[in-house]
């Protein structure tokens, strides 16, 4: 207990603290902790292994949107990809102003629409370079006149053609135009709360420069999940690969062709009476065609005959699948 008491120099020494302020006697209270509201909505549930195999849909339409655009325009174009990300359709929708072109398909067989989105600035320089101009951008937004308007329906079409021919290496897709709009508030592509995919392209001349978005329904691509993911497509990769090494080893392979002149049924009692120069009748004559069989599986059918002093079989036809004729 002695070492727990304060000699009269310590008192004296805390007093004096005290009356200086140097130790503070009042209970420091600790900030409470802020809460953050987690919505789980509006965070990005897209995984990058979830869509993975879009990484190379997006390759293919960059390709293709550069060879495609080149040629219709008459001048070097530069399509490359930019970002992708996920949002609602709300957030998505409200970051463009009035005119902007929206172009919306379908994507057969599966449900629902998606959009094609090309930015005003972008759309007045494709259209002056559709008019031999150098696509130079516009001064000043304004409406789109009818005779624009028909000008980026048809470029949208040869857009939606490259992005169909891209979907080829994960889910053959059937894209079709339903219809264009050049005002925000009159597109109804899904629910404010609904998730959207967006993917983002750059389109670049030597003049001018524009955004191009691609809006796909989560929900869309829901069915197809399986197929985008990068397990998918790394096992779909690996049996292609083991599936041509095969090909090129059975290519290879030696085979034994057998050509069967003909048949014939006989007892074992006849067999036993067999003596030399007892002539067999076969159930096919000189004019029949006779099957080439490999494995014991009836390939050809042939006629027999002789070149060079070799016997041979000349291919006539082949032998019908599921007993078909012809």
């Amino acid at each position: 207990m002695s070492d727990q008491i304060l000699s009269q120099e310590e008192i004296d020494a805390l007093m004096s603290a005290m009356d200086s302020g140097e130790v503070d006697l009042e209970e420091k209270i600790k900030p409470e902790s802020e809460v953050v509201a987690y919505n789980l909505t509006s965070q990005n549930i897209m995984l990058r292994d979830q869509f993975y195999a879009l990484e190379e849909v997006y390759d293919k339409f960059a390709t293709s949107l550069n060879r495609s655009l080149s040629t219709s325009l008459q001048r070097a174009i530069e399509a490359e990809f930019v970002s992708t990300e996920m949002m609602k359709y709300s957030e998505f929708i409200d970051t463009f102003s009035s005119p902007t072109n929206f172009t919306i398909y379908s994507m057969d067989p599966l449900i629902g629409s998606a959009m094609l989105v090309i930015e005003p600035t972008l759309v007045y320089s494709l259209i002056d370079c559709m008019f031999g101009g150098d696509g130079k951008p516009a001064q000043q937004v304004r409406e789109f006149t009818l005779i624009e308007q028909r000008m980026m329906r048809k470029f949208s079409l040869e857009v939606l053609h490259s992005l169909q021919q891209a979907w080829m290496i994960i889910d053959p897709v059937n894209i079709s135009l339903k219809k264009t709009e050049t005002k925000p508030e009159f597109v109804h592509l899904a629910t404010p709360n609904d998730l959207m995919v967006i993917i983002v392209f750059a389109v670049k001349g030597e003049k001018f420069s524009g955004n191009l978005h691609i809006c796909i329904p989560y929900l869309m691509l829901e069915p197809i999940k399986e197929k985008l993911s990068s397990k998918f497509l790394g096992s779909k990769n690996h049996d292609h690969t083991w599936s041509e090494q095969l090909q090129k080893l059975l290519l290879e392979m030696p085979v034994t062709l057998v050509a069967e002149l003909g048949l014939t049924t006989r007892s074992v009692r006849d067999l036993l009476d067999l003596h030399i120069d007892d002539v067999l009748q076969l159930d096919t004559g000189p004019e029949d065609l006779i099957t080439l069989s490999t494995g014991n599986v009836p390939k050809f059918l042939g006629f027999p005959g002789i070149i060079k002093g070799n016997r041979a079989v000349e291919i006539a036809a082949l032998v019908p699948k599921n007993g078909d004729e012809g």
